[in-house]
């Protein structure tokens, strides 16, 4: 429980308290494709001033296939997974004008410490911080450091623990034991962002990096909680431009394979036992 009450804790400094809170939870136009403002694009590489509105702002964005708001969600848990902070303030500011909640985007931050590593999360609480005091986001909008959970499915549960000891045997029982409490039993248990939402952080994380090893499984899982066959395409889609090429084609694959053997009406929910970790 301690290090997720340490990042949960930190992400509570995130903002001042304000007495009367306000954002817009509207979705907003796609204007710009980065902090970095299209004339100075094109004053370097026109190519690239002509990609950005024709591929990304006016094509990538205005495709149907994934919400705005689910794009934001991709698109910041991509930045904060590869740690790439130049742009992440445009991207958070884009998120919440596109219905990401603030009590949602701080979950993003603490699910990622666990997925893309500690040092990322703490580097995206330091421009979320800033974004939340410009934005008068109080201590009243993030979530509690120890909310009541959802139920823990406890023989799915305990399917999981035992994968997790035919993967890693006696070789690092700190690891088994911190993939128990906090992550299984706390973190995705959480209840300020939908289970669906976190696989979907979780897939992001994990194509953004190329580290298609687990990504199977969480893919199934994702499906599993609301994802649909087609937003998992599209996902591959905005990890091309964010991530790269060669990391939407190294996931690409792997997503083919999952929707190949997948039923299509097949779902089932999260608590049922997946047990990747």
């Amino acid at each position: 429980m301690t290090t997720v009450k340490l990042l949960a804790a930190a992400t509570l400094t995130l903002a001042t308290i304000a007495s009367s809170p306000a954002f817009s939870q509207q979705s907003s136009t796609m204007t710009r494709s980065t902090s970095v403002s299209s004339d100075e694009i094109r004053s370097v590489s026109p190519a690239l001033g002509r990609y950005e509105k024709e591929d990304v702002v006016e094509g990538l964005w205005a495709r149907p296939q994934l919400s705005v708001r689910d794009r934001s969600v991709v698109t910041v848990a991509t930045l904060i997974a590869r740690s790439q902070t130049a742009d992440l303030p445009h991207y958070m500011s884009l998120a919440l004008d596109n219905g990401v909640t603030p009590k949602e985007l701080s979950e993003i931050i603490s699910h990622l410490a666990f997925y893309a590593g500690w040092t990322n999360a703490t580097s995206a609480v330091a421009v979320a911080h800033d974004i939340f005091a410009e934005r008068n986001i109080g201590a009243d909008q993030l979530p509690e450091a120890s909310p009541d959970l959802m139920p823990l499915n406890r023989e799915g549960e305990a399917a999981r623990q035992k994968a997790v000891e035919g993967l890693l045997g006696h070789a690092s029982p700190g690891l088994a034991d911190f993939t128990t409490d906090p992550l299984f039993k706390d973190v995705w248990l959480r209840p300020d962002l939908s289970p669906r939402d976190r696989s979907l952080v979780t897939i992001t994380s994990l194509m953004a990096n190329g580290q298609v090893a687990q990504l199977a499984g969480h893919l199934n899982r994702a499906l599993d909680n609301g994802l649909t066959r087609e937003q998992a395409g599209e996902v591959v889609t905005q990890i091309a431009f964010y991530a790269g090429w060669p990391n939407a084609f190294s996931a690409g694959p792997v997503v083919a394979e999952v929707l190949k053997k997948r039923q299509p009406e097949r779902r089932r929910p999260y608590r049922t036992g997946r047990i990747d970790p």
